[in-house]
């Protein structure tokens, strides 16, 4: 089985609108939890404005029985392969133990709580209305705002984690699942010949993975249909410059990834 190394960049193409949402939050978990570690204004007002991103999207769609029924389904399936002889069977009870407290957490969450914290909080909303105007939160906009920012470290730490609680295990979930997700097929090394590589795949895919040699200096553009996709890599030397395709073969590993 062929892994990533650090010399690799993995590219990933979502082939769902449900595995797209999801990498998006995990995109904002991981802007959320980098920006608190910074403990200035900034950080404070980075680490807001992640928050609401966040409670926008959960509270777009029934988002919670989403990730309940696909953690459900994966509980089920590797149920059925502890049958297998071939199986490392501390490896599985781990990961089972892992699904079923997470689905224990999540099941204990009020399905519309983004909503509900948004409509409660006249705070959040008018920093919310705001934050879509370039510069739109300055202090003579929003004094309270401004007000909330001056506060001790301590209030503004004990406020932003309040207000984070409820999405602690929706971020264990969409993180655990985009994990199974990407372990659930070993890559693939194959070569993009004169820059091109088209692929059939032999089964359903939700997620497809390009993991490139960073020395090669490319980036793959995905192309997906129904039946089959292409990967296309490009190459950039400056930005001002238009990327054109490579010309010559790219050796690359290539998931196709399922639950």
């Amino acid at each position: 089985m062929s892994e990533a190394t650090p010399a690799d960049l993995i590219f990933e193409q979502p082939l769902s609108e449900r595995v797209r949402t999801f990498l998006r939050l995990e995109l904002l978990f991981l802007q959320y939890h980098d920006h608190r570690r910074d403990e200035t204004t900034f950080g404070a007002r980075a680490s807001l404005h992640a928050l609401l991103d966040l409670l926008v999207v959960t509270s777009r769609s029934d988002l919670k029985n989403d990730i309940l029924k696909e953690l459900n389904d994966q509980y089920q399936h590797l149920t059925r392969l502890a049958a297998r002889p071939s199986v490392d069977q501390e490896r599985l009870r781990g990961v089972l133990a892992e699904i079923t407290e997470v689905l224990n957490q999540l099941q204990q969450l009020a399905t519309q709580f983004a909503n509900s914290l948004l409509r409660g909080s006249d705070f959040l909303v008018s920093i919310l209305n705001r934050s879509t105007i370039p510069g739109g939160t300055c202090g003579f906009d929003l004094p309270h705002y401004h007000w909330w920012l001056s506060q001790p470290r301590a209030r503004i730490t004990r406020d932003l984690d309040a207000w984070f609680a409820d999405l602690r295990p929706f971020e264990r979930a969409i993180l655990l699942y985009l994990k199974l997700l990407r372990t659930s097929v070993p890559a693939e090394s194959v070569t993009a010949r004169g820059g091109i590589y088209l692929h059939t795949p032999t089964g359903p895919c939700l997620l497809v993975r390009v993991l490139v040699p960073a020395s090669a200096q490319v980036y793959p553009e995905i192309s997906a249909g129904r039946h089959r996709f292409t990967v296309r890599f490009m190459a950039m030397r400056e930005l001002s410059e238009r990327a054109q395709q490579a010309q010559v073969d790219i050796g690359f590993q290539l998931q196709c990834c399922n639950l």
